[in-house]
Formats: C-alpha cells, sequence, structure tokens
C-alpha cells in the first residue's frame, strides 16, 4: 500500500442500498488496500437539503457506518470518522468561502439541477449554495491526491482545483490540486425499472432479510410485452435482466437465449435471480446483524477515527494559517 492519500464520503440518509454499493462502496473497499484512505459520514452536507427535519440523523449516520463495516469497509485498512466530529472541516470551510467567487457557486450543476428538482423544499440558503466549499475543505483539508468520483462529478471536483488553485495563488503553495480517480460503477435500475432511490420505493438494502429479497424481487418489472411463458422475450429491457448481469454473470447467456426463444418464463426467472442475490448478499446481512447490535464496537472505531483523522486536520490547518498570515497566537 503506498501513502497516497485518497478522501470520500456519503451522506447519511438511511441504509444503504445497492444502488450504492454498487455505485461507490464496492470501490471503496477495493481502494483500501491500495490506498490510505480516509472516509467520512457527511452528516453537514446531509443538513444542506434536509435541514427542516433532523428526526433520523443519529439513526442514519448509525445505520450507514453499520453498513459500511457490513459490508467490508476495515478500520485497520482506512480512517472512518465523522465529518462534524473535526471541526477543523468548519474551519477551512470559512476560510475558503472567504476567497470564492460566487459565480464559481452558481454555475455548479448539481446546484441548479436540485433547485429545479427539490421544488417542494426550501433550499434557497447559503448552506446549500455554499456547499462545494465544504466540500472543497473535506478534500483539501487532507491533502488528498485521489478523490473517487464518476464522470457525472468531475465537475464538482474540478470546483475544488480551482479553490486549490486560487488559495495557492493568493497565499503559497499549500494545497495539491486532488485527481479523480474515476470508477467503474455497476448501473442497477431499481426493482420498478426507474433509478433506484429511497424516495422511489424501489431499493434493496444491506438491511433486508432474504425473505424480504425474494418478495422484492418477485415484484420486480419484466418485460411488458412478454405475456405467456412461451412468448419471446425482450430482455434488453427487463429489470430483472439487468441484475442478472450484476449477480449471475455465468448463466447471462443461457438466460438471454432462453427468454429471447421464449424456453423461461419471468417467475422462474426471478426466482433464479433471487437465490444468486441472497447468496451474494447474506454474509453481509449476517454481519450486519451482529454488528448493529454492537454499540460500543461501532463508537470505537468512529472515536478512532475521528482521533486519527484529526491530527491530519490540525497539521493542515497550522499550516493554512500561517500561510493566511493569520496565526495570531503562534506569534505572540
Amino acid at each position: 500500500m503506498n501513502n497516497e492519500i485518497i478522501v470520500s464520503g456519503m451522506r447519511p440518509t438511511g441504509s444503504l442500498h445497492l444502488g450504492n454499493y454498487f455505485g461507490a462502496l464496492i470501490n471503496w473497499i477495493q481502494l483500501q488496500d491500495e490506498y490510505k484512505c480516509l472516509f467520512f459520514v457527511a452528516d453537514w452536507h446531509a443538513l444542506t437539503t434536509g435541514y427542516e427535519d433532523t428526526t433520523n440523523i443519529n439513526n442514519n449516520i448509525t445505520e450507514l457506518i453499520v453498513d459500511w463495516l457490513s459490508a467490508g469497509l476495515d478500520p485497520e485498512k482506512c480512517i472512518i470518522f465523522m465529518q462534524s466530529s473535526v471541526k477543523e472541516h468548519a474551519e477551512l470551510h470559512l476560510l475558503l468561502s472567504m476567497i470564492t467567487p460566487l459565480s464559481w457557486l452558481y454555475r455548479c450543476p448539481t446546484y441548479k439541477d436540485q433547485i429545479a428538482q427539490l421544488k417542494d423544499k426550501n433550499i434557497a440558503n447559503y448552506g446549500f449554495l455554499g456547499y462545494p466549499c465544504l466540500m472543497s475543505a473535506d478534500i483539501l483539508l487532507y491533502k488528498a491526491k485521489y478523490v473517487p468520483v464518476g464522470e457525472d462529478q468531475l465537475p464538482h471536483l474540478e470546483l475544488t482545483r480551482e479553490i486549490a488553485r486560487r488559495f495557492n495563488y493568493l497565499y503559497g503553495e499549500v494545497f495539491p490540486e486532488p485527481q479523480p480517480k474515476l470508477t467503474e460503477a455497476k448501473v442497477l435500475p431499481g426493482t420498478d425499472g426507474r433509478k433506484m432511490s429511497k424516495s422511489y420505493g424501489n431499493t434493496i438494502s444491506f438491511s433486508d432479510s432474504p425473505e424480504t429479497i425474494r418478495k422484492k424481487v418477485s415484484m420486480m418489472i419484466t418485460d411488458p410485452a412478454r405475456i405467456r411463458k412461451d412468448d419471446p422475450g425482450h430482455p434488453e429491457i427487463c429489470t430483472v435482466f439487468a441484475f442478472h448481469k450484476v449477480f449471475n454473470q455465468d448463466e447471462v447467456p443461457e438466460i438471454e437465449d432462453a427468454c429471447k426463444g421464449g424456453k423461461i418464463g419471468c417467475v422462474q426467472c426471478k426466482r433464479k435471480l433471487a437465490e444468486k442475490m441472497i447468496e451474494y448478499l447474506t454474509p453481509i446481512y449476517e454481519r450486519r446483524q451482529k454488528i448493529i447490535g454492537n454499540t460500543k464496537y461501532i463508537k470505537e472505531v468512529v472515536s478512532h477515527g475521528n482521533n486519527e483523522a484529526r491530527k491530519i486536520a490540525q497539521k493542515t490547518l497550522e499550516e493554512v494559517r500561517n500561510a493566511m498570515k493569520i496565526n495570531w497566537d503562534a506569534e505572540v
């Protein structure tokens, strides 16, 4: 393992689903064996759109950490911590907000998209507009070499790089410009064929029991043009087949041919899928059942991670204050 640093975080919005797992977490699990990785619960980021109702945030934080550990993040290999427990995130966010032009924030693609999509939420506030500054602080605080992102997130990272360049221009070289670590993501639809999302109620989660998985798979949307078992199918538009390509790769050619030839019914196809998914997910589910009841262990993992992250963060903030010539305490 080399000492190059990777930083990434997730907002605590409840139990992770397979979209989260194959979109990001599975890559984190691989990266922890190759780099010095810091993974944080982005609880302050959760407030940017969810500040009006914080009822479930503490429970969601626990769920997220438990899911990470169950899926394979190892606190012996990576640093797992809470964003809000390392106050240097807030201080660096404040300092970076002083040098970030408003025009940079307004042009952020996510800002425009979510303003349009979340019309029912009151997010016309600084916290939402300025979240890229907080995101930049999350990354730059640890002088990350790489940030694992998908192509759709590249504009966000480029803004962080711009902020780092502006800081270095004004005050001297402190921050390396973080590079994207493009990750391959397996895209899974939701059980209804739409994007997998908690807001649609179409997810399969780590917290789902084998019986719940069978039930959800049995309700998956299939080829709507296929009425009878011997009707020729169109697997390319079938949600069940999309899952087979992830969980049952060895049998994909056989299932594709059988579906197109009307030799396998949708019910049988779903049963095959459910058993393959249960085989894959049961070890995660069983680890989860053990961890979620061990509050002491969960707190120990996060406390240790907080301490390790804080050591790095404090050193960086000292450099930042010195570069900005605002470290009055050190000079008196």
